[in-house]
């Protein structure tokens, strides 16, 4: 596969399971929103739209993945998502679905 059609593919993917990946991300720190976006642009070379990210957000914390707290650092207030017991199922859970399809492309 060449590397314009993995991009688009890689692309597809983020966009398309955003909740997961923000979630994998904030699994393994705790992070506000600017910085959740920059690892993610930084990381797969894409541009989240603020009106994606946060209303993304805000629903993993309402259905109980992620909770966030208000922390002020050098006189900015932010809020930092941390991932609950839930979200981490739900990760747990999404690597055992993946896993079980990449078994099943196998067997085809």
């Amino acid at each position: 596969m060449d590397d314009l059609n993995k991009d688009r593919l890689v692309q597809r993917l983020i966009l398309n399971l955003l909740d997961i990946h923000l979630l994998r991300i904030i699994r393994k720190k705790p992070l506000w929103g600017y910085k959740i976006k920059k690892n993610i642009e930084d990381a797969f070379n894409i541009k989240i739209r603020h009106s994606i990210l946060y209303p993304t957000l805000n629903d993993l914390e309402k259905n109980g993945f992620l909770q966030s707290q208000k922390q002020t650092e050098s006189g900015r207030a932010r809020k930092v998502y941390t991932i609950t017991e839930k979200g981490i199922k739900y990760i747990d859970r999404y690597y055992t679905v993946l896993d079980d399809q990449i078994k099943q492309r196998d067997l085809t």
